[in-house]
């Protein structure tokens, strides 16, 4: 008998059934629970998301992780943030984008874990008061800062402020058109110009601000801006925006996953926020999957 042949026939069906074993169990994924957490995260949106890790959403994300037992593994974007959907999570190059919008069409999202408005920033010594579009002292403001085609660009308009601080907003992105592109204002940018007295207010997202507000050592503060604004035409403006995570909308294993961990997360999480210096608002919308 050969023995060459007697050895393969006795290892062959041990190797084939190795082989089809291989073959019909199902790959490593996000869902497997020993699978790392692949998060969607931008490489350069100071603060909230950073390559060296030190945004605040960086470490919310290391939060649910942690509460799913998972490693966090970060896929970074280097492009805005606002193309992280199309071009990550969509492309099925990570699984979760943290702090979305809740209801953000593009996505499943999270029930809101909180709340979060805008701001107007000044210095703590203005003699300016401020605390709504409508503050006669906004008028009275020199070079006002905020992000062009936003909600505040919508009230300056309707109290008649726009053309007024065009030339500083346009000088915030040196004078770049936003035809065809994204432009961004570093928020560290239009807090230090209003540290430095180049600008008397700021009105930004607080979750952009809050860092360097606090930075500031008490020099800056923060007032918010009220919920009741709305067009010429009658139509509301929102300032206020329930916050979510969100995955691809045919994940909804992960997605389920992800719920019951943020509420594991919520208190962890929430401190996060409160060394941010962020106001942290109770979320007012029912839970939303899209």
């Amino acid at each position: 008998m050969d023995t060459k042949t007697n050895l393969f026939g006795k290892a062959a069906p041990v190797a084939m059934a190795a082989a089809v074993a291989f073959l019909i169990s199902p790959a490593l994924g996000a869902n497997d629970d020993n699978a790392p957490l692949r998060v969607c995260a931008g490489a350069k949106e100071n603060p909230y998301s950073m390559r060296n890790e030190e945004g605040f959403e960086n470490r919310i994300a290391k939060a649910l992780g942690e509460a799913m037992g998972r490693k966090v593994d970060f896929v970074w974007e280097d492009k805005p943030a606002i193309y992280v959907v199309r071009d990550q999570l969509d492309k099925d190059n990570c699984d979760v984008v943290i702090g979305v919008d809740t209801g953000d069409p593009r996505v499943l999202s999270t029930t809101p874990y909180y709340r979060a408005g805008y701001v107007f920033v000044t210095r703590s010594d203005s003699p300016l008061e401020i605390e709504a579009f409508d503050s006669p002292d906004l008028a009275k403001a020199d070079n006002v800062g905020y992000e062009p085609g936003g909600p505040a660009e919508v009230m300056m308009v309707k109290e008649g402020l726009f053309s007024k601080n065009f030339n500083y907003v346009k000088s915030l992105t040196n004078f770049k058109s936003s035809r065809n592109q994204y432009l961004r204002i570093d928020p560290a940018l239009m807090v230090g110009n209003v540290a430095e007295g180049k600008s008397d207010v700021a009105i930004a997202f607080a979750r952009s601000v809050a860092r360097y507000v606090k930075e500031s050592d008490g020099k800056l503060k923060m007032t918010s801006v009220p919920d009741q604004n709305f067009r010429v035409d009658g139509e509301p403006v929102l300032f206020h925006f329930d916050q979510s995570m969100g995955v691809r909308k045919d994940d909804e294993k992960l997605f389920e996953e992800i719920e019951a961990a943020l509420e594991k997360a919520k208190p962890q999480i929430h401190t996060i926020l409160k060394e941010e210096g962020i106001p942290v608002e109770e979320p007012t919308k029912p839970p939303s999957a899209g």
